[in-house]
């Protein structure tokens, strides 16, 4: 049976499911504490289709846009993407460990793939979110943390400086903070790319 905030056994019961075969299993006795909020959309700047689903699915056809060249053969997943209208979707169980953060590296723990939950949000990297997606990502972020003992959120920028940049300077850190109301430890601070404190600090 779900638990109350509508998980069970690592699955949402309100997020629609679309399973990817990109998935492991996480390393045993890991305690999953950090949540990585990305950013992404195929093709860049276009959203409401289908491609992200099926580039997590492995189903993505390479050949429908020249974007498309530049990702040839990848095989990513995350635990859940955020619609622009809010709408969940989850890949992964929360249980297993989503292909989502590659080399990366958060309070001094590398492969952070190990220990995280994925989220992405449905946006062009650096550009502005929609409120529908903060609500949900509140939502999905305290019912995360009801289940897993989450001590840190932060972006793939931030565990992956230099590499990537997303969710970038479009994403409002503060906004995020206030609306969950966790310590402001437990986020990145400016030009932080280790990270200090968290749930507990």
């Amino acid at each position: 049976m779900p638990s109350e905030s509508g998980l069970s056994r690592g699955t949402l019961g309100w997020a629609r499911q679309c399973a990817s075969p990109n998935f492991g299993v996480r390393p045993a006795g890991t305690a999953i504490d950090l949540i990585v909020i990305h950013s992404i959309s195929l093709p860049p700047g276009v959203f409401g289709g289908d491609e992200i689903e099926r580039l997590f699915t492995n189903r993505l056809d390479w050949d429908a846009h020249p974007y498309f060249q530049q990702i040839r053969g990848a095989e990513v997943s995350a635990h859940f993407l955020i619609r622009r209208d809010g709408g969940v979707v989850q890949f992964v169980n929360m249980d297993d460990r989503a292909w989502h953060a590659g080399a990366s590296c958060w309070q001094g723990r590398e492969n952070c793939n190990d220990h995280s939950v994925g989220i992405e949000l449905e946006g062009l990297e650096g550009g502005l979110f929609e409120k529908a997606q903060y609500d949900s990502l509140t939502r999905l972020c305290t019912e995360i943390a009801e289940r897993y003992p989450i001590a840190w959120v932060a972006g793939h920028e931030h565990i992956a400086p230099g590499r990537k940049r997303d969710p970038g300077p479009g994403f409002d850190w503060s906004r995020l903070q206030q609306s969950l109301g966790w310590a402001h430890a437990c986020f990145p601070q400016q030009g932080d790319v280790t990270g200090s404190g968290g749930l507990a600090g």
